[in-house]
């Protein structure tokens, strides 16, 4: 939406353009030649849609929905990527659960209590071997 402008003068004479604001301040000044050149730059949409044929419209359109496809699509990515993330991060930094450490006990004590067994055992054994040998 344009805004309204005041012409005035400067005192050295340069023609100036003046915007308001709505307490009546200056809110921008700028020269005229400046401002009236860029005014001359930008076209009108009525001028824009006059000067594209069907096709340019086409590719426009065409293009703008390719870059809202590639953005939604880096979007959903980042997102995919931050969650990934923020799980690897917390397996990570979570003790390992009470069950694993309690069954790894469990089974170190197991072959312990084995290896004991089988020592004692054994010597019996070899003791009874010892005795027959010694007899026969």
């Amino acid at each position: 939406m344009a805004t309204r402008r005041t012409t005035m003068r400067s005192s050295t004479g340069t023609k100036l353009y003046a915007v308001r604001d709505e307490s009546g301040k200056f809110k921008d000044i700028q020269t005229y030649k400046r401002a009236h050149s860029a005014d001359l730059r930008q076209k009108s949409q009525a001028e824009k849609e006059e000067t594209q044929g069907p096709i340019e419209k086409k590719v426009r359109k065409a293009a703008k929905d390719a870059v809202k496809t590639v953005k939604r699509s880096v979007r959903g990515a980042v997102a995919t990527m931050t969650r990934v993330a923020k799980q690897a991060v917390g397996r990570a930094s979570a003790p390992q659960p009470a069950k694993k450490t309690a069954a790894r006990g469990a089974a170190a004590k197991a072959g312990a209590k084995s290896a004991a067994t089988k020592t004692a055992k054994s010597v019996p054994r070899k003791a009874a071997r010892k005795a027959a040998a010694k007899k026969a």
